[in-house]
C-alpha cells in the first residue's frame, strides 16, 4: 500500500501516542494511574449512552480482571472521583459514576484540546463528518473495539 493510502492511518497513530502522553501527563498531576484515566474515560462513555455503569462494564472494557478493576474502582473512590450507589430497580447492583469534581478536573486539562476539535467537527459538512466517523469507526473496529 502507497504512503497516501496510509496517511490517515499514521496521523491517527500520532493523535493516539498524543492522547497516552496527555492521559500519562494528567494521571501523574493527578496522583492517578494511567489506567485510572482510562477507566474515567470508560464511566463518561458509558454515561453518555446511558449505559448502567457496573463493575463488570469497566472490567471487561479495561481488560481486567475482577481484583484489579476493584483495586482501580478503590483508588478512583478514594481521590474522590468514582462514587459507587445501589442501583435502584437492583438493590444488589453496584453502579458506578464519575463525580462532577473529577469532571470539572478532567475539562480543565483536556477542555481547550476537546473545545478544539469541536470547533473542528462543527466546521465540517455533514459528509465529512460521516466521513470521518466511519474511518475512526472502522479504526475502532480494526483495533478489537465494540
Amino acid at each position: 500500500m502507497d504512503d497516501n493510502h496510509l496517511e490517515l492511518v499514521h496521523l491517527l497513530r500520532a493523535v493516539a501516542v498524543e492522547f497516552g502522553l496527555r492521559q500519562a501527563e494528567f494521571a501523574t498531576a493527578n496522583g492517578m494511574h494511567p489506567t485510572d484515566v482510562r477507566a474515567l474515560v470508560c464511566l463518561l462513555d458509558a454515561a453518555r449512552a446511558a449505559e448502567p455503569a457496573t463493575a463488570g462494564l469497566l472490567g471487561a472494557r479495561l481488560g481486567l480482571n475482577s481484583a484489579g478493576t476493584t483495586a482501580v474502582i478503590d483508588r478512583l473512590e478514594r481521590l474522590g472521583h468514582v462514587a459507587r450507589t445501589r442501583d435502584p430497580h437492583d438493590r444488589r447492583r453496584v453502579l458506578l459514576s464519575v463525580t462532577p469534581e473529577a469532571v470539572r478536573l478532567g475539562r480543565s486539562f483536556f477542555g481547550p484540546a476537546i473545545e478544539t476539535l469541536a470547533g473542528v467537527s462543527a466546521s465540517l459538512t455533514p459528509a465529512e463528518r460521516e466521513a470521518v466517523r466511519r474511518f475512526l469507526t472502522t479504526a475502532r473496529t480494526a483495533f478489537g473495539g465494540a
